[in-house]
């Protein structure tokens, strides 16, 4: 099933959209929000596949949102205005349509989607058959030490990274950068933010479906950010606070 999340600051248009999505066999709406807010809390909290927006919101509005995600999912723009339809596509917008649009212009959207959908599945499964293959062909993968340093390929050359440097990874799709001390230029690598989380130390910690830090770069966090030195602000989503808390009490020492 491929997961949809509809955003529209008009509830008729929410309706209209839902009961389209229930024609589409292979649409699962998780959730219909009246507000970017609204949708940036459910996709802390769920995998969302597509995503049917509104450009003209009031408090932010759609290709903004869009464009602030770190890995967004396939966007279908739905507006009343004509002219945000190049607006759309260089947002990388996978489609656009045009209030008021018929089922019929809906399940040809929905078409498309699953098309694409399944091209890009396929090879994220064939890659990650691949990468079990070389993962099995190996010795047991193992943790790194903190002290410990490793390679990656980057810029068609091999980078030594020393595992202490790292100060916290950002998820980018499909790729990684890896930021580390002293300012230095962030290292991009093509791989999965789960591959190298189950090689770094434990010292290394998911705070956000996009981020892991290094634990011990932490220097203030609040129910929302971790602060990892002066200058660096990340967000910490709700399905990994509970964790970072847990292990930040277990260090406190004196009362609140």
């Amino acid at each position: 099933m491929i997961e949809v999340l509809t955003i529209d600051d008009e509830p008729l248009a929410l309706q209209q959209l839902e009961a389209y999505i229930r024609k589409i066999p292979f649409f699962h709406l998780v959730a219909s929000c009246l507000s970017a807010k609204e949708a940036w809390e459910v996709m802390e909290q769920h995998t969302v596949d597509v995503m049917f927006c509104d450009i003209n919101m009031p408090d932010i509005n759609g290709l903004d949102f869009v464009r602030s995600l770190d890995t967004p999912p396939f966007v279908v723009f739905t507006t009343a205005y004509s002219e945000y339809a190049i607006e759309g596509y260089q947002a990388n917008a996978l489609d656009y349509l045009l209030k008021p649009f018929s089922l019929e212009e809906f399940q040809r959207v929905a078409s498309k989607v699953k098309k694409v959908y399944d091209i890009t599945h396929k090879a994220t499964d064939t890659q990650q058959q691949e990468a079990s293959e070389t993962t099995n062909a190996e010795s047991a993968t193992t943790r790194l030490d903190e002290n410990d340093d490793f390679f990656v390929h980057t810029e068609y050359k091999m980078v030594r990274i020393p595992v202490s440097d790292i100060v916290y990874v950002e998820g980018m799709s499909e790729y990684l950068k890896i930021h580390t001390r002293n300012g230095q230029k962030p290292v991009v690598i093509l791989q999965s933010m789960k591959t190298l989380e189950d090689r770094l130390p434990k010292t290394f910690m998911r705070i956000h479906r996009s981020f892991l830090i290094n634990l011990q770069c932490i220097t203030e966090l609040n129910k929302t950010r971790v602060f990892l030195g002066d200058d660096i602000s990340l967000p910490l989503g709700d399905m990994f606070r509970d964790k970072l808390i847990t292990y930040v009490n277990d260090r406190a020492i004196g009362k609140k």
